[in-house]
């Protein structure tokens, strides 16, 4: 484990500190989108796996957040940015949380670097309260399979899944309403002039940004965007699901 703190707090600290890129900005716009939603204000809201913080501070919009990751190094400064945010640093799966508390978890990224996948899910599920949300991006693996990237360093876990095996892996605690792909990238190949930015850049000065915006969505149609975004639901109380079916069948 001390490598793995090591290697985040590293990774933390030259990356996210320092700059947000698009992917992330995609996948938090999602966030915020499912957010609006659900129209409150008042959630109770669990980011696993925030690293240096980033995304909290647009959570806070929506009600109170807690933080939590293995880069304490982070969350120290994280916690001076944003003082109303509670951070909680440590291994996730050793941490203790209130079961059933949460109304929304949010997990960006952080899935395929955990040992054991269903442990996690099964976890996120038990802190979440009856009907709670599971807001969850993770690296789409065939997307990634086509990029050139560098192997895995000391303390960081690497084991990227595909649609269908999130769906297996959120199924037995999840019902899940949505799963797209989001942000084609790619650094070879044909994809690699696709999706190259000075490519989207010329195609908006030329006021063909609907091409530019055609270009991207068709990719994420056909899953080949970076992240798979999803969406989820656990079940909700017996008491709940009853009223649901009435106000259904009410005039």
């Amino acid at each position: 484990m001390d490598d793995q703190v090591a290697f985040w707090n590293q990774w933390n600290t030259a990356t996210r500190e320092q700059n947000i890129e698009r992917v992330s900005l995609d996948q938090r716009d999602s966030v915020c989108a499912w957010l609006d939603d659900l129209g409150r204000n008042d959630l109770e809201i669990l980011e696993v796996g925030c690293g240096a913080g980033w995304l909290c501070q647009s959570l806070t919009a929506f009600g109170s957040v807690t933080g939590t990751d293995l880069s304490h190094e982070c969350l120290e400064r994280a916690s001076e940015r944003l003082p109303s945010v509670r951070f909680v640093a440590g291994d996730f799966m050793a941490l203790k949380f209130d079961e059933a508390r949460y109304d929304v978890i949010v997990c960006l990224e952080v899935l395929s670097h955990v040992a054991d996948q269903r442990a996690f899910i099964a976890k996120m599920a038990s802190l979440l309260r009856p009907g709670g949300y599971l807001m969850l991006a993770t690296q789409n693996r065939p997307q990634l399979e086509r990029n050139a990237i560098a192997e895995p360093k000391p303390g960081q876990i690497r084991h990227w899944v595909d649609r269908y095996q999130l769906s297996d892996l959120l199924s037995p605690d999840f019902r899940i309403h949505a799963m797209f792909s989001l942000t084609p990238k790619c650094n070879r190949g044909v994809l690699r002039a696709l999706n190259a930015r000075k490519v989207h850049t010329a195609l908006n000065k030329l006021g063909l940004g609907a091409v530019s915006r055609a270009i991207t969505r068709g990719q994420e149609r056909l899953w080949f965007g970076w992240t798979l975004m999803c969406l989820a639901q656990t079940p909700a109380s017996e008491l709940l699901q009853t009223l649901a079916e009435v106000a259904k069948l009410a005039p």
